[in-house]
C-alpha cells in the first residue's frame, strides 16, 4: 500500500525515522527513511580528494562540511516537503570509505593527515604481513597503513593513541565513542568471525614483529571496539548535535548504530548478508562481495577476506577496471551519430547497443578486448593499456563486438571469483548493480554465466549505501530477528527483483572467452611495456 503524506508526517513526529549519511569517494549523501523503509528526503555534498605532500586525503575541515550540508539539505527538503522541523530522529548511523588510516595522540588531536584508501605507499608493509599472518593483508588496509609508518620511522608514531577509519572518526566526533562496526573493522585488521573479535594470535604476532620499538601503546589499544549491527554504539551528544546541525535545532540523546564501511552498506541495500549470497557493484571499478558459511582454505592474494555487518564472512574480489573502456566507445559512437546530423540520447544509444550484444556469436566472433584503463592486480598487469585484438578471420560485426566488450568487462572478475569456486565454494544468488546493469536482460545474464549463478536486480538497489545505512540505523530498533531476516521479511520482502539464470551454453561461451582472454595476457603486458 502506498504511503500517503501524513503516514510520514506521523512517522516524523513520532520518530519512526532512520538516519544514514554516507561518505562515499566523490559524493556525500544523507538519506532519511520512513517506518516502511522508503526515501523521504536526501541531501548531498559533492568532494574530491587532494594529492598533499605525496598522499591522497580529504581535510578534517571538509569533511565536517560535507557532514554539515549534506545534513542540513536532508533537512531543508523535509521542511520544504512536509512543514517539520527536525528534532528528533528515530536512529542515525555513519558509514563511509573502508580502510585508510586516521591516527590521532591522547589530546585527540590528528597526528598526520587522513590517508585514504587509495594510497598505494604500502606495499612493502602488505607484502609482509601478508608473509607473516598467512592472511592476505592488502595496501588499502589500515593496518597497512600503521605497519608502513613504523617501517618509515614516522616521527608521530610514538605518540598514537588511537587510529580508525573515517567512519569510524565522525561516529567519534557525534557520540563520544571509539567504536566500529564489525565489517568495517575487517577492513582495519583479520577479524575472527566466529568470536566477533579482532583476531588475538595476530594481534599477538603483530606486537611480536614491532616488540624491539619499545612503544608505549599495544596495537589492540589503538584500535576501535567493535560491535555488531542491531547494537545501539553510542548517542548523539550535546557537542555532535551542533556538529550536525550549528543551527541548534536537532537535539542530542539519538541512539547510533555502529559506523560501517561502504561494502557492509552495498551489501545491506542488496539483501546480500546470508551465506552464499553476494552482490557485485560494477562502475568504473566491481568488485564483488561472497558471504562464506566458512572460511577459505588458503591465501589468495586476489581475495580479501571481511565480514558483513553481523560479522560473517566475506570473500571480496576487486576489479580496477570494468566499464570505463565501453563508456569510451560509446562516447566514439555518440561522435559518429553527430557528425552525421544525428541526435540520439546517451540511454538509448546504450539500450540499442547493449540489446545487440544478445545477437553475438558464442565466440564473440574471435575478438578479444582488455579494457585496462589502470593496472590490475588479479591479472598481474602494472599498467593498463585499453586493447582490441582480432585475426583476419574475426567476424567483426556490432554484435560480436558488444558481446566482447561486456565479456571483457567481467573477465577479471571471473578469474578472482573462479578461485572461489576451486574452493567448492557456494554462490546461490548474486544481485547485481551499477550503470551497467540498467538495460534489461544484457549485463545481468552476461554475468550470470561469469559467475555460473544466479544474478538478480533490485528496483531499490540504486538507492545506494547511504539508504543501506539508514536500513542498518533502523535495525537497532528490530534486534529480535537477525539482519538477514530483518532485511528478508521486512525491507525486501515485496521487492525480491527480477532474477536469471545464464544457461549451460552461456557459461560455456564465457568460460572459453575467459581461457582466451588469460592466454592473450601477454600481449596486454607487452603493451603495458612498450606503449608509454
Amino acid at each position: 500500500m502506498k504511503r500517503t503524506q501524513a503516514d510520514i508526517m506521523l512517522d516524523l513526529m513520532d520518530e519512526k525515522t532512520s538516519l544514514g549519511i554516507e561518505f562515499g569517494s566523490t559524493r556525500i549523501k544523507a538519506v532519511l527513511i520512513d517506518s516502511a523503509y522508503e526515501v523521504i528526503a536526501t541531501g548531498t555534498y559533492d568532494w574530491e580528494n587532494q594529492l598533499v605532500d605525496g598522499y591522497w586525503t580529504y581535510s578534517l575541515e571538509e569533511i565536517l562540511k560535507g557532514l554539515r550540508t549534506s545534513y542540513r539539505q536532508m533537512a531543508t527538503e523535509v521542511f520544504e516537503k512536509y512543514g517539520h522541523v527536525l528534532t528528533k530522529i528515530g536512529s542515525i548511523g555513519i558509514s563511509a570509505m573502508m580502510h585508510g588510516f586516521l591516527a590521532f595522540n591522547e589530546a585527540g588531536e590528528l597526528l598526520t593527515p587522513f590517508r585514504t584508501w587509495r594510497n598505494n605507499n604500502t606495499t612493502q608493509a602488505a607484502e609482509i604481513l601478508t608473509e607473516q599472518f598467512q592472511f592476505n593483508i592488502p595496501e588499502r588496509w589500515s593496518i597497512a597503513h600503521l605497519y608502513q609508518a613504523i617501517l618509515d620511522q614516522e616521527a608521530y608514531v610514538p605518540e598514537m593513541n588511537f587510529f580508525t577509519t573515517l567512519a569510524g572518526y565522525l561516529h567519534w566526533q557525534l557520540t563520544g565513542n571509539k567504536v566500529l562496526g564489525i565489517g568495517d573493522a575487517s577492513g582495519m585488521f583479520p577479524i575472527d568471525s566466529k568470536k566477533k573479535d579482532y583476531r588475538q594470535d595476530l594481534i599477538t604476532h603483530f606486537e611480536e614483529l614491532i616488540a624491539e620499538k619499545n612503544y608505549s601503546w599495544q596495537v589492540v589499544d589503538l584500535l576501535p571496539k567493535i560491535q555488531l549491527a542491531g547494537e545501539v554504539a553510542g548517542y548523539l551528544t550535546t557537542q555532535g548535535a551542533y556538529l550536525l546541525d550549528p543551527t541548534g535545532q536537532l537535539q542530542p540523546g539519538i541512539p547510533f548504530c555502529p559506523p560501517e564501511g561502504d561494502a557492509g552498506t552495498g551489501m545491506v541495500a542488496t539483501n546480500s548478508v546470508a551465506p552464499n549470497t553476494g552482490n557485485v557493484s560494477a562502475g568504473t571499478s566491481a568488485f564483488a562481495m561472497i558471504v562464506l558459511e566458512n572460511g577459505l582454505n588458503k591465501v589468495h592474494r586476489e581475495i580479501d577476506m571481511v565480514t558483513t555487518p553481523s560479522g560473517a564472512a566475506v570473500a571480496m574480489v576487486h576489479t580496477n577496471n570494468c566499464t570505463s573502456e565501453i563508456n569510451a566507445w560509446m562516447r566514439l559512437f555518440t561522435e559518429v551519430c553527430q557528425v552525421n546530423g544525428l541526435q540520439i540520447h546517451q540511454g538509448d544509444l546504450y539500450t540499442k547497443l547493449f540489446n545487440q550484444a544478445l545477437l553475438g556469436d558464442d565466440n564473440c566472433g574471435k575478438l578479444l578486448s582488455y579494457g585496462y584503463h589502470s593496472g590490475e592486480n588479479i591479472t598481474k598487469i602494472v599498467e593498463g593499456r585499453p586493447l582490441l585484438v582480432r585475426s583476419a578471420d574475426s567476424k567483426f560485426t556490432l554484435a560480436n563486438f558488444m558481446k566482447n566488450q561486456i565479456y571483457s568487462a567481467f573477465a577479471t572478475m571471473k578469474i578472482g571469483m573462479d578461485l572461489l569456486l576451486d574452493e567448492g565454494i557456494t554462490i546461490e544468488h548474486i544481485v547485481g548493480h551499477g550503470g551497467i546493469f540498467k538495460t534489461p536482460g544484457v549485463a545481468q545474464r552476461i554475468l550470470s554465466a561469469a559467475l555460473q549463478a544466479p544474478v538478480g536486480i533490485l528496483a531499490t538497489a540504486g538507492e545506494g549505501g547511504a539508504w543501506g545505512m539508514a536500513l542498518l540505523a533502523a535495525y537497532t530498533k528490530a534486534t529480535e530477528q537477525s539482519l538477514s531476516e530483518f532485511l528478508q521479511q521486512q525491507v525486501f520482502a515485496d521487492n525480491q527483483g527480477e532474477t536469471l539464470m545464464a544457461t549451460p551454453e552461456e557459461i560455456a561461451s564465457f568460460q572459453a572467452y575467459t581461457e582466451n582472454y588469460q592466454a592473450g595476457l601477454e600481449v596486454e603486458a607487452l603493451a603495458s611495456d612498450l606503449m608509454k
